[in-house]
């Protein structure tokens, strides 16, 4: 589902903003945008959507406003680790040497910016930025959802509405048969004054009624039903289980339609068809 949602948090003398934008996708694609200062903690960040996201495409952007962290300061550690190396490489090369400070000038990276002196403050500040504009976003999605429960329910009534119109056509389909078979058969006997094998005749109309038989697929696509509404009402990520539900309810039908030997029936897995493919475009909406 798509939506949008903003959060920030106070960071320094300035804030830490975190924008997310979710659209339609099958599957969980995450993308993180972050300025330069916060590159370190990218990956944090795409670890706090992966933790609250299941599906969907989800672009987040963060960015700075105000004077956050200022200056720079030397990484003490990495300094004397630097200058210790140099002092064990005089000892090798010239005892006695004198090591001056000044090339420490030439180790790169020997400053860190304020940021990444206080990881853990802008992390704090990031998941409070993030949980915000979270929360704004799936407020949006909520109300879609909402939208497209409502439209989901209604189509799922239709295909059972559609199902039973088929299950009742099943008497009327064999009756047919056995109509045009008494027809034929009254024909043939005018034409030549010969009896018909009743008994003949009717061990043909069992073994089209078994071959149309369609009682399991219906069974089946009313429990995919059952299922799919029971889903619905769920709070929690369902998108999946009712791609796969839908699969599994156009197989039943398509195996109705290729039983089918009425133009009844076979309008109606049209229409049921039409339904279950509108359901699962929309699923592809759902997380």
């Amino acid at each position: 589902m798509t939506g949008f949602g903003t959060g920030e948090s106070p960071l320094g003398a300035g804030k830490l903003i975190v924008e997310i934008r979710g659209v339609n996708h099958r599957f969980l694609d995450l993308r993180v945008r972050v300025p330069r200062e916060l590159q370190d903690i990218m990956t944090f960040v795409e670890h706090l959507a992966r933790d609250r996201f299941n599906r969907g495409r989800f672009e987040m952007t963060l960015r700075l406003e105000g004077i956050v962290l200022s200056g720079s300061v030397l990484d003490r550690d990495r300094a004397k680790g630097a200058y210790k190396a140099f002092c064990d490489l005089r000892d090798e090369l010239a005892p006695g040497a004198e090591v001056p400070l000044s090339l420490l000038n030439n180790v790169p990276d020997l400053y860190v910016s304020a940021i990444e002196r206080d990881l853990a403050q802008v992390r704090e500040a990031a998941t409070i930025a993030f949980e915000h504009a979270a929360e704004a976003l799936n407020g949006m999605r909520l109300r879609e959802g909402r939208a497209l429960t409502d439209d989901l329910v209604k189509r799922v009534q239709t295909v059972r509405t559609l199902a039973r119109h088929v299950e009742g056509r099943a008497p009327d389909v064999i009756e047919a048969h056995r109509r045009r078979l008494r027809e034929r058969a009254e024909r043939l006997r005018a034409s030549i004054d010969v009896e018909c094998d009743v008994g003949r005749m009717e061990q043909e109309i069992a073994v089209f009624a078994e071959r149309i038989d369609i009682c399991e697929e219906l069974t089946r696509l009313e429990s995919h039903c059952v299922q799919l509404s029971s889903l619905l009402v769920r709070d929690e990520a369902v998108g999946r289980r009712l791609d796969f539900l839908l699969q599994e309810m156009a197989r039943e039908v398509n195996t109705v339609g290729a039983k089918s030997a009425d133009a009844q029936v076979s309008h109606a897995v049209v229409e049921v068809k039409a339904e279950i493919e509108r359901m699962r475009e929309q699923v592809q909406n759902i997380e």
